[in-house]
């Protein structure tokens, strides 16, 4: 750096010396002193800094170093930064006074500290939500809903919701449905408490063909059910459908075609084909999860398998990619001998989703804003994963995202033997992530490679580009 000392007086309003020598690269000396500084007390809570391009050109540095710095320690807690507020210190307790205690030789901390950037798998970003359009779609729903609609209640669930379904996904998604055939959940695991019961009474029984890696939490509301799985090998066509034929006889088999999770390949056409003959041939049922399949970014996404035969998928969809996991709404596209058991297995009265909620969401699709919604989340997730393609071009360009351009996540493949390390590490880069084999079927037998699952839908925007700094940081060296 240019100096060893720089003097915040003229532009905090007070006299404030930060010590900029030492070892590490100018970023993490900078991260710091600004540190020592707000910690020592030496910058009070509230106190605003300079604006990042200002002291960038006080210290003759680049302005992405001090961004960068600043979003670091905005993400840990040290500082806040809104629009139009500029960068502040962050309001906190006042430490306690300072006592002497006898020195010793400093430790390494046997655990990581607490996470300060998440890249967990499957969470939209919170702060996209879209509150003005919900908000006004709740209120031009609530003028319009007749009074019946605040009775009990209809457990297939509120017909505006249903016929705006059933529109949207004949026209996004090539569901061929009409709204008889729809029953409103409240996402997707409620879709397979419905279809398999608990304890063995479900309307639905086993075995159960999934894929071999798949969301852990499915599997296991399906053992609750009684349900055996067996695993389905996958390749870079997705899942193996022809061992559907082969070995013990299965009544049906659970997919994510559109987007396979975790891996990220769709399902090949010739597939989809088979996976439909078998089940005409076998009189067995095909459940569709239709996991991120409004969100690819090379291509226009691929239609739903439900619309290959209608009778013989279970077409299961919600809102907690598209809108939020706090928005309790999913449905199920049913065969028409399937409605009537799960509408019993769901009760006389509807418990789970809100009727406000579903007349809300019916407005909001049938005005166009859901639409709209999904083209704006589909550029920024896009931005989001090119970004993380360059890093990885940047500074790990022996690693690289497998599976198509689509959903909130990418599984970065690594070398043998490195999954388990290169986790730890991330840990201590305090990154919140999951490691490819926690997905993995405990039975599956095909070849377990080695690979992170990264989210990068959920860090605010100031934070990403340290969270992928971190990234790249933890990752084995080529």
């Amino acid at each position: 750096m240019p100096e060893s000392w720089v003097n915040l007086a003229e532009r905090i309003g007070t006299d404030l010396h930060l010590e900029l020598s030492g070892a590490g690269g100018r970023r993490a000396v900078l991260i710091r002193a600004l540190r020592d500084a707000v910690r020592e007390g030496r910058l009070a809570p509230g106190t605003r800094l300079p604006p990042y391009r200002s002291l960038a050109a006080d210290l003759g540095i680049a302005r992405n170093t001090v961004a960068d710095a600043y979003a670091e320690l905005v993400a840990e807690g040290w500082l806040t930064a809104r629009q139009g507020s500029g960068t502040r210190v962050a309001e906190r307790a006042a430490p306690p006074a300072r006592t002497r205690i006898a020195k010793r030789a400093p430790t390494r901390p046997t655990t990581p500290a607490p996470p300060t950037y998440d890249l967990r798998q499957g969470q939209p970003d919170a702060a996209s939500f879209p509150r003005t359009a919900w908000l006004a779609a709740a209120r031009r729903a609530l003028n319009s809903a007749p009074n019946e609609a605040f009775g009990p209640g209809d457990p297939q669930g509120r017909i505006e919701l249903r016929r705006a379904l059933a529109g949207y996904l004949g026209r996004a998604r090539g569901v061929r449905t009409d709204p008889e055939r729809i029953v409103v959940c409240s996402g997707f695991a409620h879709a397979l408490r419905l279809l398999f019961g608990s304890g063995g009474g479900g309307m639905l029984r086993g075995p159960l063909a999934v894929e071999s890696y798949g969301l852990g939490f499915h599997r296991s509301i399906l053992a609750t059910a009684g349900v055996r799985t067996v695993p389905l090998g996958l390749d870079e066509k997705g899942a193996r459908v022809e061992e559907l034929t082969e070995g013990q006889r299965v009544r049906g088999v659970l997919l994510t075609p559109a987007h396979q999770f975790p891996t990220g390949g769709p399902l090949h056409p010739a597939r989809r084909a088979a996976v439909i003959d078998w089940a005409r041939a076998r009189g067995g049922l095909v459940l569709e999860d239709d996991y991120d399949g409004e969100f690819r970014y090379d291509r226009e996404p691929v239609g739903a398998v439900q619309g290959l035969d209608p009778e013989r998928v279970v077409y299961m969809g919600s809102v907690s990619k598209s809108l939020s996991p706090g928005v309790r709404l999913g449905w199920l596209v049913l065969p028409e001998h399937l409605i009537d058991g799960v509408l019993a297995a769901k009760g006389e009265r509807e418990a789970w989703a809100s009727v406000i909620d579903q007349l809300t969401l019916a407005d909001l699709i049938e005005s166009g804003h859901y639409d709209r919604h999904i083209r704006r989340m589909r550029q920024r997730y896009r931005h989001r994963r090119d970004q993380l393609v360059s890093a990885l071009a940047t500074h790990a360009p022996h690693i690289s995202p497998t599976g198509v351009a689509a959903g909130l996540h990418a599984v970065l493949r690594l070398p043998p033997g490195t999954e388990q390390s290169t986790a730890k590490a991330a840990a201590w880069q305090g990154l919140a992530l999951e490691g490819l084999a926690e997905f993995r079927h405990p039975q599956a037998t095909m070849p377990a490679p080695d690979g992170l699952v990264v989210g990068y839908s959920t860090p605010p925007e100031h934070a990403y580009g340290a969270a992928l700094d971190a990234l790249c940081r933890a990752l084995p060296p080529g």
